[in-house]
């Protein structure tokens, strides 16, 4: 089963862009071009994980990651340009779970994907009895 991406950027050809390297890499891909339909896409399409700009209008990536974090615990990987300390660490508070600074190489973006996918609970099955720790 491929792993849903949902991408939320205001950049059309951003998000085109990234519709092309991740289907390349057999990705399911769906984009939204503004916060609200981001969050309505998420409710409705259940995807794996989110890449989030922080610089949008009407509803900023902040804003964004705080109302998907009121109601979700899908990983976000928040993709900007923005490469300050201090926005990092208020992207990560504000509930994401990883920052890349744009533009970020194919390869590295695909790997932080996978990784978060493979930690997230819908990519996870149960561990196989052999190894299930026994608690008493």
């Amino acid at each position: 089963m491929p792993i849903k991406v949902l991408a939320i950027d205001d950049d059309i050809a951003m998000t085109e862009l990234l519709t092309l390297l991740l289907q390349t890499h057999r990705f399911e891909i769906i984009t939204a071009n503004s916060g609200l339909e981001g969050i309505d896409l998420l409710k409705k399409r259940n995807p794996d994980i989110v890449l989030l700009d922080l610089m949008m209008p009407a509803m900023d990536g902040w804003e964004v990651c705080k109302r998907i974090r009121s109601f979700s615990n899908i990983p976000i990987v928040v993709l900007s340009a923005l490469n300050n300390p201090g926005l990092v660490a208020s992207a990560l508070d504000a509930g994401a779970d990883d920052y890349l600074i744009k533009p970020v190489p194919s390869s590295i973006l695909v790997a932080h994907i996978k990784n978060l996918a493979r930690r997230s609970t819908s990519q996870l099955g149960p561990l196989p009895p052999a190894i299930n720790p026994v608690f008493s």
